[in-house]
């Protein structure tokens, strides 16, 4: 097993986790999440399941699961939302975009290299 697939529904409040072969791990229901419309519903749910993970990691980082891995957020079309956490070795990964900005400090790293010219 390399990721462990988080699936999640807004209709039913399930959470539910697969292994890479989609069988099911475990699942269970979040009532708070049964019939949620709210347009940011995986971003909420994401960072929420990141911040479990972070204070979880200890357990997490000693799951029995050979590095690399990653848990994965998924909606109900098994349409990948977000990466939760990657373990690679040493490193963890917790975040949202790991890109975030990229652009722009690459932007503005090429015009200070063009102006030195």
């Amino acid at each position: 097993m390399t990721d462990i697939h988080i699936r999640v529904s807004q209709d039913s409040g399930d959470l539910m986790a697969f292994d890479d072969d989609d069988k099911e791990i475990t699942r269970c229901v979040v009532d708070q999440w049964i019939d949620n419309k709210d347009d940011k519903f995986y971003r909420d749910v994401a960072n929420f399941l990141r911040l479990e993970l972070m204070r979880m990691k200890e357990m997490v980082d000693n799951f029995g699961i050979m590095k690399p891995y990653s848990f994965v957020l998924e909606n109900d079309d098994k349409e990948n939302i977000a990466e939760l956490y990657v373990a690679d070795g040493d490193t963890i990964i917790i975040g949202g975009d790991l890109m975030q900005g990229l652009d722009e400090e690459l932007n503005s790293f090429l015009k200070v290299l063009l102006d030195e010219e």
